[in-house]
């Protein structure tokens, strides 16, 4: 029965470890997205700013799609932000399972050796 609790905790901390891993790869996504609406609001505000560009026909426009995509930046970086909180609690439910699965193992290794010296002690008994 404790050799089950530890391989089921070993399940459990590689399966903590892939949420983890999902949490580092949204956010690394969510930041990426940020990154491109920087870039995109950037480019739309040097378009406005050309001397050759349909900004003075269309201001309103312009003002509204960089504002867009400011606000866009914006949300994918809080959204980042609750990734990282997410990827903190992870690591520390992976570093929680993985305490809890050392200690199974050696929980389940004394037990073992126990059990084999025991035996050995009871052969020794016996002549």
């Amino acid at each position: 029965m404790a050799g089950d609790r530890h391989k089921r905790l070993a399940r459990l901390v590689k399966l903590q470890k892939q949420l983890q891993e999902l949490h580092e790869t949204r956010r690394a996504a969510h930041l990426e997205q940020a990154s491109a609406a920087e870039r995109e609001a950037e480019s739309l505000a040097r378009q406005f700013d050309a001397p050759d560009s349909f900004a003075s026909l269309f201001p309103a426009l312009y003002h509204d799609r960089i504002a867009r995509a400011l606000n866009e930046k914006e949300r994918q970086l809080d959204q980042a932000m609750a990734e990282t909180r997410k990827v903190a609690a992870a690591r520390a439910r992976v570093e929680v399972a993985g305490r809890a699965h050392d200690n199974a193992v050696r929980k389940h290794e004394r037990a073992t050796q126990e059990k084999a010296l025991l035996e050995l002690l009871e052969q020794r008994r016996k002549p």
